[in-house]
């Protein structure tokens, strides 16, 4: 009788010991390799609009734009525990006040993160007291019925640069796999293929009127090219950046409103 106790006892810690580790967190935290968000708010803020900073989780890095200038930091999570920085290589351009604070506020939210929370389209990042402070929402991800403005373009010559003054380049994303818009002075169409983050551009056709401005021309004839050259597609917020194989820029957008 006393063995059946004992065992009995042995039997029940065994089982509790199994719901807790059922329950441990460091099992059920989903990863977040590959994962992208938008933020959604930073407590004690107000969000400065067309400033959305954004995080992209992928190879032991966390990077995107901070609303400002883009970062890059390393991370490492394990479970449900996360260490973010420190702060890696960054753009230094000149921005608003309130945007340059925000900009501030959320890469120290990062670098102070120790916990994190996934659930179905957020992504909450903890201090080590378990206190929020950066609330994320899910990067949308489909091309499929978007329309964006080209705002840099890769020259060709390892530079990419920004749009001749009073020029617009275009690029619509319809949903039988075509994409079309304006070069600055000519319409073009092309088919493409997305899948995941590889994006595939063929049978590029353009009109062939000359365009007035020399400087318009060059970025038309930089923007077909560059065209041609995209392999893959990131979604930061309200841009959309395409880059060649070998991990260059070769084309960001900025959503139309």
């Amino acid at each position: 009788m006393r063995f059946a106790w004992v065992a009995g006892l042995s039997l029940s810690v065994a089982l509790g010991l199994a719901g807790c580790a059922a329950r441990n967190p460091a099992t059920e935290s989903p990863s977040l390799e590959g994962s992208a968000w938008v933020l959604a708010s930073l407590p004690g803020r107000s969000l400065v609009p067309d400033a959305t900073p954004t995080a992209r989780f992928e190879g032991g890095r966390v990077a995107g734009s901070d609303g400002c200038n883009r970062y890059s930091m390393p991370f490492t999570a394990h479970g449900s525990m996360i260490e973010i920085g420190p702060m890696g290589p960054s753009t230094q351009m000149a921005c608003p006040e309130s945007t340059m604070a925000q900009a501030e506020a959320f890469t120290t939210a990062l670098r102070t993160a120790r916990s994190f929370r996934r659930g179905a389209g957020t992504l909450e990042l903890l201090d080590v007291k378990g206190v929020i402070v950066v609330t994320f929402a899910a990067q949308a991800n489909s091309l499929a019925g978007t329309s964006w403005s080209v705002v840099n373009i890769n020259n060709g010559r390892q530079a990419v640069v920004g749009m001749v003054s009073g020029s617009t380049v275009t690029m619509a994303f319809d949903t039988a796999g075509r994409v079309s818009g304006t070069t600055g002075c000519n319409q073009y169409t092309a088919a493409y293929r997305a899948e995941g983050d590889t994006l595939r551009l063929s049978s590029v056709a353009a009109t062939r009127m000359a365009c007035a401005d020399p400087a318009v021309d060059e970025q038309e004839q930089a923007f077909l090219r560059a065209l041609k050259s995209v392999a893959t597609l990131g979604f930061e917020g309200d841009h959309l950046v395409l880059r060649q194989k070998d991990g260059a820029m070769a084309i960001v957008l900025e959503r139309k409103r």
